[in-house]
């Protein structure tokens, strides 16, 4: 494309429009392909009112890919459905989609087609708002933003979540926006990343979204997971079951009822569930790793059953799972390259199947990755280790990783479990030998981590006893 002031003007433009190619989605390039795929399973398998923008995710998605003519092609299934869709408010919803057009022409080196859609959107704007910019400020505007950031996967749920609330703040009984809010507030309720949202507010939106959408069984199913969280799992399972019983997007209630009865320990119910999703969705990152965890959970309860000893049949039920629930961590992670959380489990199951090696490979892989938060560190952390605490038998390479997981500023449950891990194993050192400084010191940090100073003072004073040329009590801290 020349570059000219024509053109210029035209970039300018388009920079005010209100659209995908403006949005700033954070998507690593290798979660394209998962993202694509996701996106595909939405048009196909989910059952919704709303489907205008999802094909106008597509198109963007096609366009980061080079396919900019396939990228024509989703916009233009996106106008088609806008006025079925959105009858009452057509012009308003494809402000989005002749914005992606305009966009998508001037990429392609096609300005003049570019500021044929650069108009409808501008005569739109003066006729609905009596302006003559080129972005309207509306709540189905902050709805279709939301909706687009939601698909993009976790790093663009925060923005996601103000943009639902902009659009309730105008019409706070609209169903669409009740149900884009709910999921959103659920998904970061599940991070546990944002410290106002509590699994009661999280109760609220989910329960506000059902009686807006009493027809849609995938809100129900994961109304039912989130009552499973608080422990109403007897209440959560009533809206399983509801929701099973709808004949609207059933793979996806498949998805969440077979998280829902892993959980419950319906093992057989769960991996059925799973199989059934997969058999629709094979490419599927999540459902793969939902399945694997499901042979995880079998090998759990083999060994909890066994006293961790398990014998003869007891033996080969898990010597034949661990390359199952293997298989399907692999596809995971080979779907979804960033999908941190499939990584650490399928380093558990090659520590499982013996593979020490592989085991720590992808432990160091999934360590290195780039823009992981504090949560995610801690769940790596705790997860290696306790590899190498039980599996490579290095304690002192399993303090490290724990007090790395227990100094990140940042609550989570994996926080918990690695101080809890780190209290039994400095205590069992010292039950070795009640006079190990480490020791000492490491029950120390812990108290003082939990708020405990008697405690922390205590455990302190007793390590200077033993070596009373360490000086200042501080520098005990691991």
């Amino acid at each position: 494309m020349s570059y000219n002031a024509d053109e210029d003007q035209i970039k300018d433009k388009l920079q005010q429009l209100r659209c995908h190619f403006t949005w700033e989605f954070i998507i690593e390039e290798t979660e394209m392909p998962d993202l694509e795929n996701r996106v595909l399973e939405e048009i196909t398998f989910l059952d919704t009112k709303y489907k205008v923008g999802i094909h106008n995710l597509l198109a963007y998605v096609k366009h980061l890919n080079g396919q900019n003519e396939e990228a024509l092609k989703s916009l233009q299934e996106a106008e088609d459905l806008t006025q079925p869709e959105h009858a009452n408010q057509s012009e308003v919803r494809s402000l989005v989609t002749w914005g992606n057009y305009a966009w998508l022409h001037y990429h392609m080196g096609q300005p003049a087609e570019a500021q044929i859609y650069l108009d409808k959107v501008k005569n739109t704007c003066r006729k609905l708002t009596n302006s003559s910019s080129y972005r309207m400020e509306c709540p189905q505007m902050d709805c279709e933003e939301g909706w687009a950031l939601l698909k993009c996967g976790g790093k663009n749920y925060e923005r996601a979540k103000v943009c639902f609330e902009k659009a309730l703040e105008v019409d706070p009984e609209n169903p669409e926006f009740s149900t884009g809010y709910a999921i959103v507030v659920y998904r970061l309720d599940g991070f546990n990343k944002t410290p106002e949202i509590s699994g009661e507010f999280c109760l609220d939106t989910l329960k506000q979204a059902v009686r807006l959408n009493p027809n849609d069984a995938y809100i129900k199913a994961l109304l039912g997971l989130k009552l499973q969280d608080v422990d109403q799992e007897a209440e959560g399972e009533k809206y399983i079951k509801e929701a099973l019983t709808n004949a609207s997007s059933k793979t996806y209630v498949y998805r969440y009822a077979a998280k829902f009865y892993r959980r419950k320990g319906v093992l057989d119910e769960a991996l059925r569930l799973s199989k059934l999703a997969l058999e629709e969705t094979p490419s599927s990152a999540f459902l793969h790793h939902q399945t694997g965890l499901c042979y995880k959970s079998q090998i759990i309860e083999i060994k909890k059953v066994t006293n961790c000893q398990p014998k003869g049949q007891d033996k080969e039920n898990i010597n034949r799972i661990v390359p199952l629930a293997i298989e399907h961590f692999e596809r995971a992670v080979e779907l979804k390259p960033t999908f941190e959380y499939a990584y650490t489990s399928l380093a558990e199951m090659y520590a499982e199947a013996g593979d020490h090696r592989k085991a720590e490979e992808t432990f160091q892989k999934v360590l290195c990755m780039k823009s992981l938060d504090n949560e995610m560190l801690q769940h790596i952390h705790f997860h290696y280790g306790r590899f190498l605490e039980f599996h490579k038998k290095s304690e002192v390479d399993a303090i490290s990783h724990y007090l790395k997981a227990i100094k990140i500023e940042n609550a989570s449950i994996d926080k918990d479990k690695s101080i809890n891990s780190l209290t039994k194993l400095a205590s069992k050192k010292l039950r070795r030998n009640a006079s190990d400084i480490e020791s000492l010191s490491i029950l120390g940090f812990i108290h003082k981590v939990k708020g405990e100073m008697n405690k922390a003072l205590e455990c302190y004073e007793r390590a200077l006893r033993q070596a009373p040329d360490l000086g200042d009590v501080c520098a005990c801290d691991p």
